[in-house]
């Protein structure tokens, strides 16, 4: 008796406070493990935070979220979701509304594009965990000083092809959502949009066709490396590192990767604002990134809301940066000395994300994207009017259709 009871209290401690499992993409630096202990640490042993690890590829996160969210799975309680999936999981009820207190204290200090991706219907469903967006990065001793505009940046292409030095301009091109993603920033910087304000029809027009003009004209040109219609960001990153390109159209990971890789060439990376569809317009580069958001069945929505403020509060939003990487989404942070030493861009990335355009936000969004990279690849068998209408008009089918994509 005395041997059960001794057992008994021995497991006070694991049974005595709810444990909410959070959700997320794995993480290999250890900067997400950090997190859930030191918010473990931090509720006085009100909750224990599990983080458990979802599948490597974006789709497999997602499928395995709809399917238990389907089931009303209660034992999910913080969801890690793609800045694509918001609209999705709120129509179909599967996340929580912020509100009151925890949605100030979410919006509060966090930079106005993020939270339009954590946003459906004018109300926040999710609190941006990180972000991300894609910068010009080039050779300088190849460039000395970077293009601004896209038909600079090819036309500086082609004079180094005539030279014989290397000249490709590394970028998406296979068919999955990196070409949706660089179609839509060019459809943006353009001064265009995929989807109207109201998210009902789609938008496109004129600037839809200058954006797959600019891809064809790419893919067509010298800058196009053999291998752009296969191409995603690791295939570019290397391709950059072997030496054989003189630009790279990527994100942040790709400076690191560089330093450690190729130390010589690393000297000469240098890097720029995405580059302009117009001289006198910005660009409005598409951003990416993680908002944690609340099931809604979840069995302790209350301290899941705690939870999930606390993720991604300041120490642990510039751990993930200074380890693994992820560009913060709390604005303070990009003044703090630490991250301005280890991410000497981060001027650039800041001024990228206040200017910054969001994927179309809709529930149908994986339909959206589908019909966008189908049309568009191969890039070089782009012919910009019909495959625009062709965008156009899966797209209409996509929005009118019912029910949420399985």
């Amino acid at each position: 008796m005395l041997a059960s009871t001794l057992a008994a209290c021995g497991g006070d401690e694991d049974t005595s406070r709810p444990t909410l499992n959070w959700y997320n993409f794995p993480d290999d630096s250890g900067a997400l493990q950090q997190a859930a202990d030191r918010c473990t640490r931090a509720s006085g042993g009100r909750y224990r935070i599990s983080y458990n690890k979802l599948p490597r590829a974006a789709d497999g996160q997602r499928q395995q979220m709809v399917r238990r969210l389907a089931a009303e799975d209660d034992s999910l309680d913080i969801l890690g979701l793609d800045v694509t999936w918001a609209a999705e999981f709120a129509e179909a009820r599967w996340i929580r509304e912020w509100t009151g207190e925890t949605k100030r204290r979410a919006t509060e200090g966090t930079l106005r594009v993020p939270l339009q991706t954590a946003t459906w219907k004018g109300r926040l469903y999710a609190v941006p965990y990180n972000t991300n967006v894609q910068l010009l990065w080039y050779r300088k001793d190849l460039v000395p000083t970077p293009p601004s505009t896209w038909s600079e940046m090819l036309d500086t292409a082609r004079g180094l092809a005539r030279q014989g030095k290397p000249h490709y301009v590394e970028i998406q091109g296979a068919q999955y959502e990196g070409l949706t993603v660089w179609f839509n920033s060019l459809v943006n910087s353009a001064g265009g949009s995929i989807l109207n304000p109201s998210a009902t029809e789609p938008s496109l027009g004129p600037p839809a066709v200058r954006a797959a003009s600019i891809m064809r004209d790419l893919a067509r040109s010298p800058a196009a490396d053999p291998s752009l219609p296969n191409q995603m960001e690791d295939q570019n990153r290397l391709a950059m590192e072997s030496g054989v390109a003189a630009f790279e159209v990527n994100y942040p990971f790709v400076y690191p990767s560089m330093r450690s890789n190729n130390p010589r060439l690393f000297e000469d990376f240098r890097w720029a604002p995405y580059p302009r569809v117009d001289a006198d317009r910005p660009a409005r580069p598409t951003i990416g990134g993680i908002d944690l958001a609340v099931s809604a069945y979840s069995r302790h929505p209350g301290l899941a809301f705690e939870a999930a403020l606390c993720l991604r509060d300041r120490e642990n939003q510039l751990t993930a940066a200074l380890e693994g990487g992820l560009p913060p989404t709390l604005r303070a942070l990009y003044d703090e000395p630490s991250f301005m030493k280890q991410y000497p861009f981060s001027e650039e990335v800041l001024s990228s994300l206040e200017s910054a355009s969001v994927r179309p936000l809709t529930p149908a969004y994986q339909n959206v994207s589908i019909a966008v990279s189908h049309a568009l690849s191969p890039p070089s068998a782009i012919e910009p009017e019909s495959a625009v209408g062709t965008i156009g008009e899966q797209i209409d089918q996509a929005l009118r259709s019912e029910g949420v994509i399985p």
